[in-house]
């Protein structure tokens, strides 16, 4: 039997409308005549929903009885029975009742395809499981009910159902999303702005990532491998020129113009060094191209085009972009120049565009590039000229007689033409064959090996020895050239990698990609071990060579000290290149060593920051347990003396004292240490469901009768806390609360519901706290303002905040309307009731279906 096929409408946040577009398209797909039933869609009370489900049959849903409630879900069997050829099923990350047959409803979804039935779904982009953690840091909540992000990419079809934030919160505000009870507080918390646009983009890059995905396997299937232009990257080719930054710029507002642009500036050096580029000039670009958002990459490469045209296509560029040529027209004659080559090579995939700027045809301004010392195409054209010159030169003087001196300065001439060209050599071979035919044919006796004249013999001699000489200075100024070019080029990739170093850029991976682009290597790897006969351990790697194992493995392999190596595998390189390469593996080490200094760093500041606490805590005993402890010895002093009679009043009120002594001392102790233990991470917290009208009012028996009134309703969720920590955070709140609120008004403690969230609010109207404090006073040892005197050591509020985010939750502080001071502890619900938010009568689910989450 055919899998079934699925399809599936992905949102950014509840509301904006994917389940009015599926069922919009199931009555699209019945008007056509397919078999397409409802198996399970909720419309929370939306109205304009609801009037969608009419005129599609609905398969009955299956009541599940749990915890004392009556619950229903989608009936499994009864679909499979049906065999519709097209299912409804809303909510893909939703949690089923215990009882059902799969705790998933995407698992139920399986099932389905796997009878050969099409099925229909919607999810949120904050449901994926890899992406609980980004949305939790936007939003503050992580959701409980998620999918597995693989169950959505194996859909046939996903469609993203997007509305702008205004847009949402405009529906949110005329009610069509929430009751209007519950608008105000969804406005202000989950659909926030910028929590939508946040969850937006996450959604519109998720699915961009799945068409590349799906683009690039069309792409292998059917074999195609020209360059399809579906992302715009944009490489700019630097000589080192200030033209650069006009370049860069350009590249720039061609990304813009495109979704998802990208810039990669490139500096392509010759292995020889033989450029002029000012490290200052390239300093400036890279910094101006990063500014931009783009990349720097300095990449080496004797064949300058070949090598712009191998990078381009190596990150998947579209398009290229030059400068307009730097030399004069007469230069030309040396070759068509590297834009019009990169034009001419680069093919139907890569767009180039030379841009102008305000350097053209002043000059080259950077030296004709030469290969090593001096090349090969010199040196056949210098043993061309040093061979073949002489003969040709013979025959063109047989016509004319221009007389022995002259005749000498011209062989002289061709054997210094062959020395600028080919070296040494060829110009050796010109002297000697130029000699032997000035002997011959113009020196008498002609037509014979002899000379008459011995200053004759003189003359061939010095025209030997000039020959030689000037082929000699000529090959020794080719190597000091190639000296220097090679210096040049280690001073500037010297120069980089100090730059790096300067600008904080001290990432290991960054280093090593740097080495590898550098070098033009496959991969490269640092490698390292404890001992001389340890195994080699890989502390970074990048590229995509074979993995290597051990430094024998790789083509080059460069030792930092006794126990560490970098290893490169792609091509090996010359001698000379090692100095720079050894310049690079120190760097590494050193980067490495740095890493794990900064790590050991953060320990002892974490350890510092304890001593800090430790320090405080004593300070605190010092002062705030001595006073109690003075009251108490001095109440029991008094109580123990021989020389009064106290009353019975006295003696109670002495009493008193003690016993209030006494639970201030047991309220500071617990504190100090609550503190002591979120300090040391040693918090571990039992979740388990509990009941608010249970645990808040426990934690109420601290404060004087009256001064604080409760409104915990008996409906709420349960919410998962450890029910102790969560009486002494809530005790906390409350007794802080009680001390700055006006004599005769009562602090209010009360609890509402909110998707899956549970708010305990503790409302004072005491004199508030501005804004720029409101993160300050719950920091240890914090007291705001004139606290009065024994109001403790400023440890309760950073207690319960600790305690509040031990057990997953939320506390903050925010201003009560009118005058006051509001602490907000968010809590996340058990999902073991259904969430009042919103009412979906009575078929709410045991867990926040997936359009309340959000909320």
């Amino acid at each position: 039997m055919a899998r079934g096929k699925l399809r599936i409408y992905l949102g950014a946040a509840p509301g904006v409308g994917k389940t009015y577009a599926m069922l919009s398209e199931a009555h699209r797909r019945v008007e056509r005549g397919t078999d397409c039933v409802v198996a399970f869609v909720e419309h929370h009370d939306r109205p304009r929903t609801e009037v969608m489900l009419h005129g599609l049959e609905e398969v009955p849903r299956r009541e599940l009885e749990y915890r004392g409630g009556v619950f229903t879900e989608m009936d499994l069997d009864a679909v499979l029975a049906r065999r519709p050829r097209v299912a409804l099923v809303d909510e893909l990350a939703h949690t089923n009742v215990p009882g059902s047959r799969h705790a998933k409803r995407w698992q139920d979804v399986e099932d389905l395809l796997a009878a050969g039935i099409d099925v229909v779904s919607t999810v949120n982009i904050q449901h994926l499981e890899s992406l609980g953690d980004v949305v939790e840091s936007i939003t503050g909540v992580r959701q409980q009910e998620t999918v597995p992000d693989e169950v959505v990419r194996r859909a046939d079809q996903i469609e993203l159902v997007d509305m702008s934030p205004e847009a949402l919160r405009r529906r949110m505000a005329h009610g069509n999303i929430y009751r209007p009870d519950k608008v105000d507080a969804a406005l202000s918390n989950y659909f926030r702005p910028g929590n939508l646009t946040a969850l937006r983009e996450l959604a519109l890059l998720w699915v961009a990532d799945r068409v590349d995905a799906y683009l690039t396997r069309y792409r292998s299937e059917q074999g195609v491998s020209r360059i399809w232009g579906s992302r715009e990257r944009i490489v700019v080719g630097l000589t080192g020129g200030p033209e650069g930054r006009t370049l860069i710029r350009r590249a720039a507002r061609l990304a813009e113009k495109g979704a998802g642009g990208e810039v990669l500036a490139v500096y392509i050096a010759r292995s020889d060094g033989l450029t002029s580029a000012s490290p200052k000039e390239l300093a400036q670009q890279r910094t101006l191209v990063e500014d931009l958002g783009g990349t720097f990459h300095h990449v080496v490469g004797d064949d300058i085009p070949a090598a712009l045209l191998a990078f381009a296509r190596g990150v998947n560029a579209t398009q290229i972009v030059l400068g307009s040529s730097r030399r004069k027209t007469w230069q030309y004659v040396f070759g068509p120049g590297v834009g019009a080559t990169v034009a001419r090579e680069s093919g139907p995939d890569l767009d180039v565009h030379i841009v102008t700027h305000g350097e053209i045809a002043k000059g080259r301004g950077l030296p004709v590039a030469r290969g090593a010392r001096l090349g090969r195409s010199r040196r056949l054209w210098g043993w061309l000229v040093g061979v073949a010159g002489p003969p040709v030169l013979t025959a063109l003087l047989s016509t004319v007689d221009l007389g022995l001196a002259n005749d000498m300065l011209l062989f002289l001439a061709l054997t210094v033409a062959a020395a600028l060209l080919g070296g040494l050599l060829p110009a050796l071979a010109s002297a000697a064959v130029g000699s032997l035919l000035l002997n011959y044919f113009y020196t008498p006796p002609l037509h014979r090996w002899t000379i008459a004249d011995p200053k004759n013999i003189v003359a061939i001699v010095i025209f030997v020895a000039v020959g030689a000489a000037v082929a000699s200075v000529v090959d020794l100024a080719a190597r000091r050239t190639h000296q220097a070019a090679r210096l040049r080029a280690e001073s500037e990739i010297l120069s980089f990698l100090a730059g790096n170093v300067l600008r904080g850029e001290t990432g290991l991976e960054e280093l090593l990609e740097r080495v590898r682009e550098t070098f033009g290597m496959e991969s490269a790897a640092l490698l390292e071990r404890a001992g001389d006969v340890a195994p080699w351990t890989c502390a970074g790697r990048v590229g995509r060579g074979r993995p290597v194992e051990r430094p024998d493995q790789a083509d080059v392999d460069m030792p930092v000290g006794d126990h560490m190596a970098l290893a490169l595998t792609g091509r090996v390189l010359p001698a000379e290149d090692r100095r720079v390469l050894a310049a690079f593996a120190a760097q590494a080490a050193v980067v490495l060593d740095r890493s794990r200094l900064q790590e050991e760093a953060g320990r002892a500041r974490t350890l510092a920051e304890g001593n800090r606490i430790r320090t405080a805590l004593l300070a605190a005993v010092s002062h705030d347990l001595r006073t109690p402890l003075a009251a108490i010895k001095a109440a029991v002093t008094s109580l123990r003396s021989e020389d009064v009679d106290w009353s019975e009043e006295d003696r109670a009120e002495l009493l008193e004292g003690i016993e209030e002594g006494a639970d201030r001392l047991d309220h500071l102790v617990g504190n100090l240490l609550d503190m002591s233990r979120l300090q040391t991470g040693t918090v571990t917290p039992l979740i388990r469901e509990a009941d608010l009208d249970e645990v808040v009012p426990m934690a109420l028996g601290g404060v004087p009768e009256g001064s604080a009134e409760l409104d915990v309703p008996e409906t709420l969720p349960m919410v998962a806390v450890d029910p102790g920590l969560l009486e002494r955070a809530v005790a906390n709140l409350v007794e802080n609360a009680v001390k700055y609120a006006p004599p005769g008004t009562p602090v209010l403690v009360a609890a509402s519901a909110l998707a899956d969230r549970v708010e305990v609010r503790v409302v004072d109207r005491g004199p508030g706290v501005p804004d720029t404090a409101k993160d300050r006073i719950f920091e240890p040892f914090q007291r705001y303002g004139d606290a009065p005197r024994g109001a403790g050591v400023g440890l309760g509020l950073a207690v319960a905040r600790g305690f509040a985010e031990a057990m997953g939750g939320t506390l903050n502080a925010e201003d009560t309307p009118g005058g006051g001071l509001t602490m907000v502890l968010t809590l996340r619900a058990a999902h073991s009731r259904p969430s009042p938010l919103p009412a979906a009568g009575p078929a709410a689910s045991p867990a926040a279906d997936s359009e309340r989450q959000a909320s």
